[in-house]
């Protein structure tokens, strides 16, 4: 019904809305990053791109604020014609969910030059489950390389769309990828609009910079250790979504696995996340550590086929022998994550400044301006 009401009533009611009541905060910071992406056809190398680093992306996130909770989430948008004009992946604390939903993204559609941008931001920043609070800090990347339809009756255009992010205390940057100037007027007018940053990349995304490190291997060999003390449990729909996410990490490039597990041992290494081995719910051994869950209240129904046979005590003392393996290799994959980080930091210090910008480094370098301001 709202979508009904002409674009200036739509702004003064949800204007109106935004100064109710908050709902209850986050019990601790909060940090909450949503990419707005153009995923049509000329934005293939970058999507591609992007399905590489998001690990990094969301390390960097952890080593901002190591005490908060990391929610990502996603909206790809094309254009009416299209096989869709938006798709939504909404803000989670699973982001080996997320990875997996961005695995399956194909660069396809356009056709005409400007795409549904405007759409796009609306749906980014009154569709997403963001969080209320002064201990939140909420930012918005739009990534694309064409300027917004304004010939479509039904969108509430950019400016309009601005003021509603500024009265939900939404950061909007924008990423530019290639270099034509109605875009980049565009890009730089939301920037400033959403009290962000304006960054332009090379259409391909520019070049993604792997550095090996002496631990990969390693480090690689101690997340799978790890993965196999997983004990997947709840539904079937959920122990198959944790054996996936288990199997997401195996099937990984070395690159990305690395990634992946630096990621998951920062994770694993802050308070009451000790036992943690993948995103989401559904690993009884990190469920009853943080205790989310309690092994003695389950219903034999929820547990895999080996624990079902066994008696409770048995049961119990499978869980706890578990967590204490999966502590232990933490520690070892801590040590090695430091290293590994100094190595790549080392690296980089000695190596010549890159001509342009990445995706990656872009995002990066303005997500630890914005989180420290």
């Amino acid at each position: 019904m709202l979508r009904h009401l002409t674009p200036v009533a739509f702004l003064a009611f949800t204007m109106a809305l935004s100064i109710l009541p908050a709902k209850p905060a986050w019990s601790k910071p909060v940090i909450e990053v949503v990419f707005v992406l153009d995923t049509t056809g000329s934005m293939g190398p970058l999507i591609e791109g992007a399905k590489r680093k998001i690990w990094s992306i969301a390390t960097t996130l952890i080593d901002c604020s190591p005490d908060a909770e990391i929610r990502m989430g996603l909206v790809a948008y094309r254009d009416i014609g299209d096989d869709y004009v938006t798709k939504t992946y909404d803000l989670t604390t699973d982001i080996q969910g997320l990875y997996a939903d961005l695995l399956q993204l194909r660069a396809r559609g356009g056709g005409d030059w400007p795409e549904s941008v405007n759409e796009a931001l609306f749906v980014g920043i009154t569709k997403m489950s963001w969080s209320r609070g002064r201990d939140s800090t909420r930012i918005i990347f739009l990534v694309g390389d064409a300027p917004p339809h304004m010939d479509y009756a039904q969108d509430m255009k950019y400016p309009d769309v601005m003021r509603l992010a500024r009265a939900r205390d939404i950061t909007i940057n924008t990423v530019q990828a290639g270099s034509t100037r109605d875009t980049e007027r565009t890009w730089r007018e939301i920037a400033q609009m959403g009290r962000g940053e304006y960054m332009s990349i090379p259409q391909d995304g520019g070049k993604i910079v792997v550095i090996e490190t002496p631990y990969d291997r390693e480090i690689i060999e101690l997340q799978n250790r790890i993965n196999r003390t997983v004990v997947p449990y709840g539904s079937p729909t959920q122990q198959r979504a944790t054996r996936a996410r288990v199997e997401q990490y195996s099937s990984a490039a070395p690159s990305v696995a690395s990634d992946m597990a630096g990621y998951m041992a920062k994770r694993a290494a802050r308070p009451g996340r000790v036992a943690e081995a993948v995103t989401g719910e559904g690993d009884l051994v990190g469920d009853v550590a943080s205790g989310r869950r309690s092994l003695a209240s389950l219903p034999d129904s929820e547990l895999p086929d080996d624990l079902r046979r066994m008696p409770p005590a048995e049961r119990q003392a499978r869980i706890e022998q578990r967590m204490s393996e999966r502590r232990t290799l933490n520690e070892q994959l801590a040590d090695l994550v430091s290293r590994r980080d100094r190595h790549i930091a080392d690296a980089r210090s000695k190596a010549p400044p890159p001509a342009a910008d990445s995706f990656d480094r872009a995002v990066e370098r303005t997500l630890r301006s914005q989180i420290a301001r």
